[in-house]
């Protein structure tokens, strides 16, 4: 027998579907996703998790010409099945297949290519806008979760909506979760909600098969459309949206289909903001990621070779062990915990610790204030999420000259992870600061002295590094500030500066010429540069960052600005977003390749003589 999800190709044929049949539906959908995340990789917690929901909105709704939007959109993989892309789905976060975040050049029912948290509502409002000045009856639906509720931008947007009245359907996806277990106020703020009398009550009767809203059509308007004192003595603790201005109707099961399509019928044609809270658990349906969500929030593609070393987990360690003998360094992160490998930290150092949720504005700035008290702060932040903080490390951390220290991880091209998740700009966007410095280390082994050594440093410091590295290189000079390390001298003409890991491990095998470990891209080894490469020669810069700003320009500029006649070449990632799925591809695309230095040399071998 042919299975249901083999029929549907488009949300129409959803709409043809009993709510029984919807519920088989779910389970092979979530059948279907857990089995290829499993092998390709990508986000499984949150996809289990919001199932049920994503077949209740494509019920009810009508995209493309609705609008729905999905906050950080790790979680629409059932939507991207279930739209047009169950057999490219079998090829997640591959080239020929699609990536694991919405999408505009995948699809029309991708309303918005997204990949960071908390932006939904800001968007959405901007779709209503759009809707109202053109005259337009549509509705737009923002999806997100409780985790993107502590991102401050999320508060701005409802501040603006409420008090405009924008038509929009906000629905919260409940689930308790960011990455990392939600933290502060705003988490406890929906616990309370979770936890009120009249969510148990509705429990309750879910548990004896009625609903906690037993009407249909007009009538369920009606009844979620009490007035506020009397809704109140349901759902006590829903003043703060009604306050600003937003209609809030839950919490209702994120699971049960057939009340979250009443409830999405019922609210469709209101006006105004209106936020539908739903509770769902992440992993849903598949026990590990029930048991442990955080663990199987991002799933590594399955692969034979055992895993490389992993920069995270240096850092963290490092940073949990200086910390045993300097009470001074404390550890923030922005719901990240796990994935910038600051468990060991947390365990042993948990009141120097703080997770300040979504929140990488809020952490940067608060780190400034930390350093300006005394203390040492190290925010271990990915490198795609402290663009967002770019103001505050500006603002608050440079000019002020504060020895805050961003650990900055996931650098470089990010691969599976698509478009938003590409860190190939932090070396541009942090160099131009003034009084920053920026390093990127070899391997683990030099990560560790970097962070060693950060203790003493008193000015703002970056330290970048993608998630894996390949092999310790067993050597490790000393580290100085913007002293560079000579990995394999020449004696000739030619000279291949690297800055960080992956361009090491792409000129060692290149030519024979002198490698140099540029371990500082800012400030440069100007001595280095003066004093070893003679005019005529030719140097190679290669980075894992786009050209525009980065370490290959800063050079290029110093010999400019020297007068020294020199060659300069610098290999480098294009001035373009990057689509391409594969981390190889990529490099080899742009020219970062071993061939292609051994081929830029060979060209100039005249000129060298």
């Amino acid at each position: 027998m042919d299975s249901l999800l083999s029929k549907i190709d488009s949300p129409s044929d959803l709409k043809k579907l009993s709510v029984p049949a919807l519920r088989v539906l779910a389970g092979e959908l979530r059948e279907y996703i857990t089995q290829t995340v499993l092998v390709n990789g990508g986000h499984l917690s949150s996809n289990l998790g919001s199932v049920e929901l994503t077949l209740a909105l494509h019920y009810v709704f009508d995209a493309p010409r609705d609008d729905v939007l999905w906050d950080v959109g790790h979680q629409a993989y059932a939507h991207k099945i279930i739209c047009g892309r169950r057999e490219r789905f079998k090829r997640l976060r591959k080239n020929d297949g699609i990536t694991g975040f919405p999408s505009v050049k995948e699809s029309e029912y991708d309303a918005f290519t997204m990949g960071h948290s908390s932006t939904s509502l800001s968007l959405a409002l901007g779709f209503s806008r759009a809707a109202a000045l053109r005259g337009e009856r549509k509705n737009v639906v923002s999806v997100i979760g409780d985790g993107a509720f502590t991102g401050g931008l999320a508060f701005e947007a409802l501040n603006d909506a409420g008090q405009e009245g924008a038509k929009m359907i906000i629905v919260l996806n409940d689930n308790e979760m960011s990455i990392s277990k939600n933290v502060g106020g705003v988490s406890k703020y929906f616990e309370k909600l979770r936890l009120s009398r009249g969510y148990a009550k509705f429990k309750h009767n879910l548990k004896k098969g009625v609903s906690a809203l037993p009407f249909f059509g007009d009538k369920i308007v009606n009844a979620l459309d009490l007035s506020k004192d009397a809704f109140k003595t349901v759902i006590k603790s829903s003043r703060m949206f009604e306050q600003m201005g937003i209609r809030y109707y839950g919490p209702f099961d994120g699971h049960d289909i057939r009340n979250l399509i009443e409830v999405f019928r019922a609210v469709k044609d209101l006006d105004g903001p209106v936020l539908v809270h739903v509770v769902t658990k992440k992993g849903s349906g598949f026990a590990a990621a029930e048991i442990d969500p955080e663990r199987y929030h991002g799933v590594a593609p399955r692969s034979a070779a055992a895993p490389a070393p992993s920069f995270s987990d240096v850092a963290g360690q490092t940073l949990a062990d200086i910390a045993d003998a300097n009470p001074d360094i404390v550890a923030i992160t922005a719901a990240m915990c796990d994935g910038t490998g600051l468990n060991p930290y947390y365990v042993r150092h948990s009141t120097r610790y703080f997770d300040v949720g979504i929140a990488e504005q809020h952490a940067a700035a608060m780190a400034a204030g930390l350093a300006k008290k005394g203390f040492k702060p190290y925010f271990a932040v990915y490198s795609t999420f402290l663009q967002r903080a770019y103001d505050q490390i500006l603002h608050d951390v440079c000019i002020n000259k504060l020895p805050v220290t961003f650990l900055v991880d996931r650098a470089g091209v990010a691969g599976g992870d698509g478009v938003t998740h590409q860190g190939v700009f932090d070396l541009s966007y942090l160099s131009m600061l003034p009084d920053m410095t920026v390093c990127t280390p070899k391997d683990g082994a030099e990560l560790r002295a970097m962070i060693e050594w950060s203790q003493s440093f008193f000015a703002p410091l970056a330290i970048r590094y993608p998630k894996a590295y390949r092999a310790e290189y067993g050597f490790c000079a000393p580290v100085e500030s913007g002293k560079w390390e000579v990995i394999r001298e020449g004696g000739g003409k030619v000279f291949i500066l690297c800055a960080g890991n992956r361009a090491l491990d792409i000129a060692i095998g290149a030519a024979d010429a002198e490698i140099v470990n540029a371990r500082f891209v800012k400030p440069l080894d100007t001595e280095y540069l003066s004093s070893k490469i003679p005019r005529g020669a030719l140097v190679v810069t290669v980075e894992d960052n786009v050209k525009r700003g980065g370490f290959g320009e800063a050079v290029t500029a110093f010999f400019n600005d020297a007068g020294v006649a020199v060659k300069v070449r610098n290999l480098a990632l294009r001035d373009e977003f990057i689509e391409n799925l594969d981390i190889g591809e990529v490099f080899a695309q742009n020219g970062l390749t071993a061939e292609n230095i051994k081929n830029l040399i060979k060209k100039s071998e005249k000129s060298l003589k």
